[in-house]
């Protein structure tokens, strides 16, 4: 029988499905689809479609539903606006769980076997970790960028930097420890430190620009947490500021340089003259691409040759499958602390008739006193593999009806 789920766990179902992408299944008109949502759910849901759902009209009732940890969820919504394979649908009021599923994640064959490794390149660096992962591909080239020669690109962000803020520098880890408090607060959360105006206030939300930022609530508890009385905390970053101040900065912006799982340095940007204008957003935003770009010139050019590591494949604990997702286990070590949600795996399921390949994605992690578990949804998976490992583990065939979860499998 369903089971009417309560406003909390519901926002928060909600919010795991556009953070987890996790897909939504649709049936209209004698079809399925697949949705995603395109944005974080708030006064509605945006979600891309598949393809174009036939026949849809704005106001039609929908009943959707999705798989969470082997929990089928269902709701109701109506639907406010279509634009081809964009639809934006209403939240719903109520959610309900305890459905029967076709597929859900099961307990994972004892005749299969989980093995994963890296995917791509990985390196062992002395600069300081992260707790998140940041893939450096080639940059999204918005400006005429020449990561093969960075001597010129240091020149163009230096051009640029000297016209936004009148200072700047370009700080690498490797020649130099972190050492004040703005490069520790860099080097732990890969966030920008950013005052837009000294004698104002740190930025109230994390994500300043679309661009995460340290806020005056993250520094607080930076802190506290190295032996500042939370009494006396406030007072504390007012000093801060004001020493900033009398050193004649009036708008300073840090942003890291991350690369994989590390960050390898930063740029900083800074005003001292009292009739320019403080920094905003649109520096911001400039800052994080210039350093995209610095990290991917590195790369290109040979900076971390010699630090790649071996791929090898490393055997782990099956613990549930499905046919769009695996959950496994891994004992805790240094291997698992390089394994963050975001980062890309290449993962091998043998099953003793047929050995499946897929490149799959980390969702989410957690961790008990002896080993890390490791969510992950398949990116990368063959047609045919899918059709056997749904047979594999549901113990029929994937029919045609049933064919959206190529789409699940691949998104």
């Amino acid at each position: 029988m369903a089971t009417p789920i309560k406003r909390i766990e519901k926002d928060f179902l909600l919010k795991v499905l556009y953070d987890e992408q996790l897909p939504l299944m649709l049936k209209y008109a004698r079809n399925e689809y697949v949705l995603f949502l395109e944005q974080a759910p708030k006064l509605n849901l945006v979600c891309r479609a598949n393809e174009a759902v036939a026949g849809l009209k704005i106001s039609r009732k929908l009943e959707l539903l999705f798989d969470y940890r082997g929990q089928t969820v269902t709701f109701a919504t109506r639907v406010e606006e279509i634009k081809g394979p964009i639809i934006t649908l209403e939240p719903p009021e109520f959610l309900y769980k305890n459905l029967d599923r076709a597929f859900s994640r099961v307990p994972a064959p004892a005749d299969m076997q989980t093995s994963f490794s890296f995917h791509g390149e990985r390196y062992q660096l002395s600069f300081p970790r992260t707790d998140e992962y940041f893939p450096v591909d080639d940059p999204d080239y918005n400006r005429d960028f020449n990561t093969a020669n960075i001597r010129e690109l240091i020149t163009q962000l230096s051009t640029w930097a000297m016209d936004i803020a009148g200072n700047h520098k370009l700080v690498m880890f490797k020649d130099k420890p972190v050492e004040s408090t703005e490069e520790k607060l860099l080097a732990r959360s890969a966030r920008a430190f950013f005052i837009p105006y000294t004698a104002g206030d740190f930025p109230s939300t994390e994500n300043y620009g679309d661009k995460p930022v340290i806020t005056e609530g993250y520094f607080k508890q930076y802190l506290e947490e190295g032996g500042t009385d939370p009494v006396f905390s406030e007072e504390a970053i007012a000093r801060f500021l004001s020493k900033k101040q009398k050193e004649g900065i009036y708008s300073d912006l840090w942003v890291p340089i991350p690369f994989h799982e590390y960050v390898i340095g930063y740029i900083r940007l800074w005003t001292s003259e009292h009739g320019r204008a403080p920094m905003g957003p649109d520096t911001v935003e400039a800052a994080f691409q210039f350093a995209k770009v610095i990290a991917a010139a590195l790369k290109l050019n040979g900076y971390f040759k010699g630090n790649e590591v071996k791929k090898e494949f490393y055997q782990g604990k099956g613990i549930d499958v499905s046919a769009s997702g695996l959950l496994f286990a891994y004992p805790l070590g240094p291997l698992t602390a390089s394994l963050l949600e975001g980062s890309m795996i290449d993962v091998q399921l043998q099953t003793g008739k047929r050995l499946i390949k897929t490149a799959s994605k980390i969702v989410r992690r957690y961790k008990d006193s002896r080993f890390m578990y490791f969510g992950c949804r398949y990116t990368d998976i063959a047609p045919e593999d899918l059709r056997y490992l749904f047979e594999f583990i549901y113990g029929k065939k994937l029919t045609d009806s049933e064919t959206p979860l190529d789409l699940m499998s691949g998104c």
